[in-house]
């Protein structure tokens, strides 16, 4: 038996209400491009949007001018989608608050969730939103899931409740140390004052 070796998220496609809704939030509020437009090939009634949230992959919008928008928040029970979060730098994070509240956005204000920083707000459809935000920057050829699960692996080993900034800088230098030749015999810490 073998796995199915996936290698990231190709699309995330939503039900959506009316084309124009979709537009307006997806690019009028998180800034995401439209980029392609076609009709829903599995059914004639519906329209299919396509947006890109940052990194070239995409965000789809099965839309129909006859579905109304409906803030009521969407289904949390088993099998559902709870939220779907996006990636935004800490400039744009910590001016969050501001922008939903220009627009009268209701939001759960900063998270501090250690490792990141995140802010929840619904779409005019009840679809919770995060805007997260990572504390850190992973060193030269790593990825956040590199620096994640040796934070983890360190933060069970000191027996620490959640992941923090403590476990994440340990970890980028762990990284650093596997992955970066030096010339120096002795890498540890020192106190040259």
């Amino acid at each position: 038996m073998r796995k199915l070796q996936t290698q990231g998220v190709h699309h995330i496609t939503l039900i959506g209400a009316g084309r124009q809704t979709s537009i307006d939030f997806w690019e009028g509020v998180l800034g995401m491009p439209f980029v392609f437009d076609q009709p829903n090939l599995d059914d004639p009634n519906e329209g299919h949007l396509y947006f890109d949230p940052g990194d070239g992959r995409l965000i789809t919008i099965f839309t129909n001018e006859n579905r109304k928008p409906d803030p009521t928040r969407t289904s949390t029970g088993i099998g559902t989608v709870h939220h779907i979060a996006f990636s935004v730098s800490q400039a744009t994070f910590w001016q969050s608050v501001e922008r939903l509240d220009e627009r009268g956005i209701r939001h759960s204000g900063p998270k501090d969730r250690g490792f990141m920083d995140s802010i929840y707000f619904q779409d005019p459809l009840g679809q919770l939103i995060e805007l997260a935000s990572y504390r850190f920057e992973p060193p030269m050829g790593c990825s956040h899931a590199d620096v994640m699960i040796e934070a983890h692996r360190i933060r069970v080993g000191r027996g620490d409740h959640h992941i923090d900034r403590i476990h994440l800088a340990d970890a980028i230098e762990l990284l650093v140390g596997r992955r970066q030749s030096s010339l120096s015999d002795d890498r540890g810490p020192k106190n040259p004052y």
